[in-house]
């Protein structure tokens, strides 16, 4: 497809689009005004057996329940593409990347600083590769001073003129000019962000979406532990289990295409052999 001068470096302007996605952008501009709050409980019987043996040979950088998550949200992104848009300046673009960001923290400890990582993901990635994208990017985050993004808005910090910077600097970022140096590792700019809020020992919650950045879909991870799950004859079981809280800019998609896409992640994690096959490929859910 040709550029146009109305796309963005890092979106394209969606034309062919009907009137109610047309007009809400006018009518409720800010994202922040737009949250949607979903809920998701996943049984992780067969994640933890699979994650068992997936470690079972000792890799340096075993695998974990969060990199489930990154590998299935990733996928259900690439198959649902509609989940990879954003509004910027009142209009609709598809996103030209997929990518996922999230924070790590250098030392777990209330000194302990962060640092914020950013992954990039192609059509045939998998869980190995993208296990390996995260193993760099948490050594990375945690040899490294400053991140990119950081550095950069240190140097901000110091040029005089608060307000009027942060009016140049909310200009550049509506029209999608913001520097790719100060923006590298913002997560705001990435199509997901994940916060494993089950490594702080907290249950699932909500984040919220920021008018700042392109971030459509914010996804809090909680803690796992056994819940009771009933069958149809309300017999329980207790069962290793997760909590995952996601919050999306209602004015991307329909709340339609919101659920076929939670069953789809839904899907992912508890049959986590999926996550073997290329993004791309499809699966039945």
């Amino acid at each position: 497809m040709k550029r146009s001068w109305r796309d963005r470096k890092d979106g394209v302007l969606l034309r062919q689009i009907d009137s109610m996605h047309y007009i809400m952008p006018m009518i409720y501009p800010n994202r922040c005004d737009n949250e949607a709050f979903m809920h998701i409980r996943v049984d992780l019987t067969e994640a933890m057996q699979y994650l068992e043996e997936k470690n079972a040979s000792g890799p340096e950088y075993q695998y974990n329940l969060f990199q489930l998550v990154v590998t299935a949200i990733l996928k259900a992104i690439t198959l649902r593409p509609h989940m990879n848009r954003f509004i910027a300046n009142q209009n609709l673009y598809q996103r030209r990347e997929i990518t996922a960001a999230f924070v790590i923290k250098k030392i777990f400890s209330d000194q302990g600083g962060e640092a914020l990582a950013r992954i990039r993901v192609k059509d045939d990635d998998t869980l190995d590769t993208i296990h390996s994208a995260i193993y760099r990017q948490v050594s990375k985050g945690r040899s490294e001073t400053k991140d990119a993004s950081s550095a950069a808005m240190d140097v901000i910090q110091k040029i005089p003129g608060k307000h009027l910077i942060g009016w140049i600097v909310r200009f550049l970022d509506r029209h999608g000019w913001m520097p790719s140096s100060v923006i590298a590792t913002d997560p705001y700019y990435c199509s997901v962000v994940l916060t494993n809020l089950g490594s702080l020992k907290l249950d699932a919650g909500y984040h919220h979406l920021t008018n700042w950045g392109t971030n459509s879909l914010f996804c809090a991870i909680g803690l796992m532990k056994k819940r009771p799950f009933y069958d149809d004859d309300g017999n329980v079981t207790m069962r290793m289990s997760v909590d995952l809280g996601l919050t999306i800019d209602e004015r991307i998609a329909d709340g339609y295409y919101y659920s076929k896409t939670i069953r789809l992640l839904k899907t992912l994690l508890e049959n986590p052999r999926l996550l073997e096959l290329p993004l791309s490929e499809k699966v039945e859910y």
